[in-house]
């Protein structure tokens, strides 16, 4: 193959502009939150601990679903079935 074949059409190119644009202005939004949050007294080290506790609660939350989900399988049911049995809100 030629290197030109592995350059980007011009929609594909357009595509890729589009997507850095948007990352860019989430990176700007997230920027301003975390200025934000420093006005209001918070510091780095707590707002990356706190980033931190989300991100094990999350994987917790995953394996937890995961779980849920075997169970049901197993049981022949879906999972949304298991949730009053373990006292859990659909929002959970």
């Amino acid at each position: 193959p030629s290197p030109k074949s592995f350059q980007p059409d011009g929609a594909s190119k357009e595509a890729l502009q589009c997507e850095i644009e948007e990352l860019k202005q989430k990176d700007l939004a997230l920027d301003q939150e975390i200025a934000q949050l420093l006005s209001e007294g918070y510091s780095l080290e707590e707002l990356d601990k706190h980033i931190s506790l989300l991100h094990e609660y999350n994987e917790i939350k995953d394996a937890g679903q995961m779980l849920l989900g075997k169970l049901a399988v197993i049981r022949g049911v879906t999972t949304k079935q298991l949730y009053p049995e373990y006292d859990l809100e659909l929002s959970d």
